[in-house]
């Protein structure tokens, strides 16, 4: 059930494919999914009149809203973490941290992905969304098992006790452990995430406009940010490792 080695040091890829295999279900459901919505909650609203529009408009606005709360979280979560741990294609397990949105849960960064893919999700079709949020669900779990895992056979005696006290996606409503005193290095962890914000923002243009094209000059800008934050944390990280 646990992600192999290869699944996890290609995740984004593999992520990305998944987002791809989701809105190419526009083949066969040619409905969209936040439309769907809404026809469902008011059949009577025509979306063509200027009403209709609107709440089309909120409704784009609400899956950007998703996003950034994705963005944020991941932000809060990198803040402690450090982006070239994040974004590292290897599995890091020679440190617990136990500070920031961690001492709520144990995954905020997998936990990020479900606003992450259902907000996406919002401009895809319905079988699209349905698709993207199981994919999301069981891909994201199978990389949890191998990272808790890695961390049990390292870490030993002090995961377990944080396995045993913070819960592993239901992040509790009080932190269940004591700050570490551990300081966020916000600046980092913005220009790491730099790219999921793009993506609520790519989102919200569309909200806003309507205009797809526009908004896709965003995403794919979006992409560009994560491979050149990715080059730069591998480069930081190279920097600031002992010479031989």
């Amino acid at each position: 059930m646990r992600a192999t080695k290869f699944e996890f040091e290609y995740r984004f890829f593999i992520i990305g494919a998944l987002f791809f295999m989701g809105f190419s279900l526009y083949h066969f459901d040619q409905v969209n999914s936040a439309v769907a919505v809404l026809n469902r909650l008011a059949p009577s609203l025509d979306l063509d009149s200027p009403r209709g529009l609107f709440w089309v408009r909120i409704s784009f606005g609400c899956g950007a809203l998703l996003v950034f709360l994705s963005a944020a979280l991941r932000t809060w979560a990198t803040a402690y973490l450090r982006t070239e741990v994040v974004h590292d294609s290897g599995l890091h397990s020679e440190a617990l941290v136990a500070d920031g949105p961690y001492r709520y849960v144990r995954n905020p960064l997998y936990l990020a992905a479900f606003p992450l893919f259902a907000g996406i999700g919002a401009m895809a079709s319905r079988l699209g969304w349905v698709f993207l949020m199981l994919a999301a669900g069981v891909f994201h779990y199978r990389l949890i098992l191998r990272e808790e895992n890695e961390l049990l056979q390292t870490q030993g005696e002090s995961y377990r006790a944080y396995f045993a006290t913070v819960p592993r996606l239901w992040p509790s409503l009080r932190p269940r452990l004591p700050s570490s005193g551990r300081p966020a290095r916000w600046g980092q962890a913005i220009a790491g995430e730099m790219f999921i914000w793009l993506f609520g923002a790519a989102e919200l243009c569309f909200a806003i406009t309507l205009n797809f094209k526009l908004s896709t000059i965003i995403f794919v800008s979006s992409f560009v940010v994560y491979f050149a934050v990715v080059y730069m944390a591998k480069r930081r990280a190279n920097q600031s490792s002992p010479k031989a």
